[in-house]
């Protein structure tokens, strides 16, 4: 059974940052632009996946997630700098 998680970052329309977990993060994105996702990113779209983090397990992702939610947004930004997806 694959039990990868991923943490990722999309960038809203109005160029806010939402960070989330989920195990396909294509398919996380899609919903999220669909109007299905979060209440955050329903009235922000379209969202652009800027940066994701691969995790053996989703407790770990999920800690992860709430790491980075606490993050200025000087340091988020650093951290999509550097990612390979950019």
């Amino acid at each position: 059974m694959n039990n990868v998680w991923f943490v990722y970052v999309v960038r809203c329309a109005d160029d806010s940052l939402y960070i989330g977990v989920a195990k396909d993060t294509q398919a996380r994105v899609d919903v999220h632009n669909s109007g299905r996702g979060a209440k955050y990113t329903a009235s922000r779209r379209p969202v652009k996946l800027v940066w994701t983090e691969k995790h053996e397990d989703q407790i770990l992702a999920m800690r992860r997630e709430i790491q980075i939610k606490k993050w200025r947004r000087e340091k988020k930004e650093n951290l999509i700098k550097n990612s390979i997806l950019k």
